[in-house]
């Protein structure tokens, strides 16, 4: 039996443990919070979309970064496993649009809890505010590094025979998410790649933007640009803030134009109609106008568009309110029809790891066996979860990534 020390209480951190002490092995985990699961309890607006209920094929295409590293994880503990151990702890599931899974429920408590309660049968300990400053390692030269136990801040130094780190990252801070573990593995001699806000609201320039500021769009396209390569291209929900925008579509591509984001600004387009092609949205436009030929523009175009939108894109269009739709020109009418397909919106910086769901960046994977999560630099050192260099689009593919980290870690031990 070996003496293993979990370091952090989040979804991976209690995979590791409940799968270590599965093992046979005396399971001890360290949290600097009061209680479990903090971040845990946020996601999903505090309902969890725990994992996706797709092929495990697809579960690899979502993810973005070091995809291959994650093969030998995903198919270790793969997701329809995570769902039948919430559903064997007594956490019913329920499956919804996009494939995504959540509690029953709706209520992110019930899979801590669920966790909780597998690690109190196994008897798992728990350590509560109880942060950890320092990992002790100890060099053997020949036999090289080797992990011998954790220090915590209050000098007390904790003896084991291996350590998972757990930590997390930056996002949301006040979780206990303060990149504890990406200091742990510099001090070790492993590199941390660039930390990046990872699914996260993006700012805005355009004055027009602050004026749409809670108005949420559905079954719309974006695209987005640098110059003339394209960056992403998505369809989906929206949502405006008073900064920018956000909503599902706009943090999937926080991912992967956010490096890019943080030294230029980029051009994103909106297509409010993304089912019909230009040509078939002149021909409608035409049609209407002409079944209301003596209308005023400002009135002939209030079906179209959403209320909070009316005034913002009759302003843009550059056709007067007042002009009667028979009046308006074919060039006019078709610049109307661009803006309709092509809302321009510039995009000008990434709001912060506050808001990130994730970060981006982290312990480099090179430095880490992806059959077991162990360092390849010191023994007895394991790394799971969100504080490795692997990121996911939305939809329960990041905490999918933790799940089956953390559970290879705690098995390989």
């Amino acid at each position: 039996m070996s003496k293993v020390l979990v370091v952090g209480g989040g979804a991976a951190g209690m995979m590791a443990a409940i799968a270590a002490a599965e093992k046979g092995q005396q399971v001890s985990l360290f949290d600097k919070n009061e209680k479990l699961g903090k971040k845990l309890f946020l996601t999903g607006k505090g309902r969890c979309n725990l994992t996706n209920a797709v092929e495990i094929e697809e579960l690899l295409n979502a993810v973005l970064t070091n995809p291959r590293f994650l093969y030998s994880a995903f198919y270790r503990f793969t997701n329809l496993q995570v769902m039948d151990f919430f559903t064997n702890n007594g956490v019913p599931l329920k499956i919804e649009r996009g494939n995504r899974v959540f509690p029953a429920s709706n209520h992110s408590s019930d899979i801590i809890r669920g966790l909780q309660k597998r690690m109190e049968a196994l008897g798992v300990r728990i350590y509560l505010n109880s942060a950890v400053s320092e990992i002790v390692v100890k060099d053997k030269q020949e036999q090289g590094k080797q992990v011998q136990g954790i220090k915590l801040e209050n000098q007390e130094v904790v003896e084991g025979d291996a350590c998972i780190i757990a930590t997390g990252g930056l996002s949301y801070p006040l979780t206990g998410s303060t990149g504890d573990g990406f200091r742990f593995a510099k001090e070790m001699g492993h590199k941390v790649t660039e930390l990046v806000p990872g699914l996260v609201s993006l700012k805005a320039e355009e004055w027009y933007v602050k004026q749409l500021q809670g108005l949420s769009l559905r079954n719309v396209s974006i695209r987005i640009m640098d110059g003339n390569k394209r960056l992403y291209d998505e369809f989906g929900e929206m949502l405006f803030t008073h900064y920018g925008v956000s909503g599902p579509i706009i943090l999937s591509a926080s991912s992967i134009i956010g490096k890019r984001l943080r030294e230029m600004s980029l051009s994103m387009t909106i297509d409010l109609k993304p089912a019909l092609t230009f040509e078939q949205l002149d021909k409608r436009l035409l049609k209407e106008f002409q079944e209301q030929q003596n209308r005023q523009f400002k009135n002939a175009i209030n079906s179209l568009f959403p209320a909070k939108l009316e005034h913002i894109m009759m302003e843009l269009s550059g056709i007067p309110g007042e002009k009667r739709v028979h009046e308006v020109t074919k060039e006019e009418r078709r610049r109307f029809v661009h803006l309709i397909k092509a809302f321009p919106v510039t995009l000008i910086g990434l709001r912060g790891f506050q808001e990130a769901i994730i970060t981006k960046g982290g312990v480099d994977v090179k430095e880490i066996n992806p059959a077991s999560m162990e360092s390849k630099l010191v023994k007895g050192l394991y790394f799971a979860g969100e504080v490795l260099d692997l990121d996911a689009v939305t939809g329960g593919f990041n905490l999918q990534i933790a799940w089956s980290t953390g559970y290879l870690a705690g098995t390989s031990v």
